[in-house]
């Protein structure tokens, strides 16, 4: 066998070396993996076969269909709620989206895994012209290949944690397209400032590729202009529950809106995916004045009731007198004066 042969065999991975987050080959975490017990073969039974009933809603959640005209008259600093982790953002007259994800499944085929409770409030292909999308690692509820390559000519710009740029470009993406960042570095588009921030997850799309890619939180920020005062936000990512929370809202809050994950948790997996408490407790640490939890709502990702997310979050901020949003999938929310919003999930 040449040397030639075993090249193409063996590509060679991306240095990523003078990353503080890259070690062995690999990314890790800041903080150490939280103790708790292992998935046992009767919990993966559980997982796959045997779900509670109530993981799923008896019926399609109610989504506000949202059409191209709808979206060219929406004023500055609106932000809809698509789905799961996606949502779309007007920021200085240019549209961003998180975590794109159209697909019927979070899946790495369409025949299987986890479906979509409800479609998507606008189809893909009458989204507006995109200014950015903001990628915040690569697993498949939060990166869908189809999407993307569909947004490829739509978007100017992908934004993303290291590696997973690579990733995109090996699918079509144009590389002047493609910017990659590890934690605590920016760029400033059209006067915004981005910043990737630092998540406490894990990463890979197969089961050979694990922790190849970075993951991370990313903060956007609107200076102040004679026209409008100034607007932070953040969007979390997935991620478990760690000091990294106060370092970001130290550095950087406080925060008009944080989108947080609040969803697909479990005491087993907190490391990785947080508990409502520790959601509600990080936007505390951020210095959030308002809170907008996600990655629920769309897909089937654990064994809590599908609705357990939004009842618990509502309960605790409630309880702390925290300002909480809840929007339905395709309802505007005004970034610059937020109000408000229905518990829609209950029945009537």
């Amino acid at each position: 066998m040449t040397t030639c042969s075993l090249a193409l065999r063996r590509p060679q991975l991306p240095d990523h070396s003078t990353s503080p987050q890259f070690s062995g080959g690999r990314f890790r975490n800041k903080a150490a993996r939280l103790p708790g017990p292992a998935l046992t073969w009767k919990d993966m039974w559980t997982f796959f076969f045997n779900k509670p009933a109530n993981t799923r809603p008896e019926a399609a959640p109610q989504v506000l269909p949202l059409t191209r005209t709808e979206l060219d008259a929406a004023p500055d600093r609106s932000l809809f709620r698509l789905g799961h982790s996606t949502l779309l953002i007007k920021l200085r007259g240019g549209w961003w989206i998180t975590d794109p994800v159209f697909a019927e499944r979070a899946s790495p085929v369409q025949w299987a895994g986890p479906k979509r409770f409800h479609a998507p409030p606008i189809a893909l292909e009458d989204l507006p012209p995109l200014r950015g999308v903001l990628l915040s690692h690569d697993h498949y509820d939060h990166l869908d290949r189809a999407t993307v390559r569909k947004l490829a000519t739509r978007a100017d710009v992908f934004l993303t944690p290291l590696g997973v740029g690579k990733r995109l470009e090996k699918w079509g993406i144009p590389a002047r397209k493609v910017r990659e960042f590890d934690w605590w570095q920016e760029t400033t588009i059209d006067g915004l400032r981005f910043v990737a921030t630092p998540a406490q997850h894990f990463s890979g799309r197969t089961l050979r590729d694990g922790n190849r890619t970075l993951w991370c939180s990313w903060v956007m920020i609107d200076a102040p202009s004679p026209q409008a005062e100034g607007l932070r936000i953040f969007f979390s990512g997935d991620t478990g529950y760690a000091d990294h929370f106060k370092e970001i809202g130290r550095r950087l809050g406080p925060f008009d809106v944080t989108m947080v994950e609040a969803g697909a948790y479990d005491p087993r997996w907190a490391y990785v995916h947080m508990l409502p408490k520790q959601s509600v407790q990080a936007h505390v640490d951020l210095r959030g004045r308002w809170m907008l939890p996600v990655h629920n709502g769309t897909f089937d990702l654990a064994l809590h009731a599908w609705d357990d997310p939004f009842e618990q979050i509502a309960r605790i901020t409630a309880a702390r007198g925290i300002a909480l949003l809840t929007p339905r999938m395709g309802e505007r929310v005004d970034l610059s004066a937020p109000q408000s919003t229905a518990a829609w999930w209950r029945k009537e």
